[in-house]
């Protein structure tokens, strides 16, 4: 491991407690890792302006690597840095399963959160993310009117209940499509060759900073490829076996002082 020149952070289950709040002792060890000229970022599966409230409130003026690393964009300006969409037939063919589920789902498309029927886990979705509604009559007719690619589309249900929907995507789709989950309830799809540790990446090379001087935090399955990548990989004590397994340090949890006890321990020395 190099010297550490960039920090990114996952937010729910990493950053955020459970109650959706950043810690003072997070807060405060982010901005005396910023007083020693450190990059500290987000890298999220949350929509950009879902995402940025929080940047603004840790006073981050800079690139933020969004949409499990489909986009990365500029928490200032919202300049569009990197991008990568679903294709239209990809999009429709996805939406197709998972009407054939009858599972609520969220479609995103010019960072707004679109639904063909408002239902309460799309609503609890939209309160979590701290974003609006916005619903369409049909979706894949609406896609096809707006001739633009969404960003990431959701399927909404209980953990267990997804498993049957993303057998049938892998094995209708296999490698066209990237499938991950930020919570269980979760299964999100995106352009096959998105994942954070591409749009960190993207980020790295417009920094010049080389992946062993990178230090990540992450909880879930959505971190491990951000995990491999950077040279320093952090998994919060709340995150599933395997993804502790796959991190070069295990910290507290999210509702435990976690991110700023790993920030003391290998950056402030505290």
């Amino acid at each position: 491991m190099g010297r550490i020149r960039l920090v990114a952070l996952d937010l729910d289950g990493t950053l955020l407690t459970d109650d959706l709040v950043i810690e003072p002792r997070a807060k405060e060890a982010i901005r005396r890792v910023r007083e020693r000229g450190i990059t500290v970022t987000l890298a999220t599966g949350r929509m950009f302006s879902s995402a940025r409230p929080y940047a603004v409130e840790l006073g981050l003026d800079l690139p933020l690597i969004v949409y499990h690393g489909a986009q990365v964009r500029h928490s200032g300006t919202g300049a569009i840095l990197f991008e990568r969409t679903i294709p239209l037939d990809l999009a429709r063919c996805l939406i197709t399963h998972i009407r054939q589920f009858g599972y609520a789902y969220n479609v995103y498309l010019d960072d707004r959160l679109y639904v063909e029927s408002i239902q309460a886990e799309n609503e609890k979705y939209a309160w979590r993310a701290g974003v609006d509604l916005h619903r369409v009559e049909d979706m894949l007719t609406f896609l096809q009117e707006e001739k633009r690619e969404p960003l990431k589309i959701v399927a909404l249900r209980d953990g267990p209940e997804l498993d049957p929907l993303e057998a049938a995507i892998r094995r209708d789709v296999g490698e066209g499509v990237y499938l991950t989950r930020s919570l269980p309830h979760y299964l999100e799809m995106l352009n096959p060759e998105v994942n954070k540790a591409r749009g960190l990446q993207a980020l790295a090379e417009l920094e010049g900073i080389r992946p062993e001087e990178i230090m990540v935090f992450g909880d879930s399955y959505n971190d491990l490829q951000m995990f491999r990548y950077a040279g320093l990989a952090v998994a919060m004590a709340n995150a599933p076996a395997e993804v502790r397994a796959a991190a070069d340090y295990v910290t507290g949890s999210n509702n435990d002082g976690g991110v700023a006890r790993a920030l003391e321990k290998f950056i402030l020395g505290g």
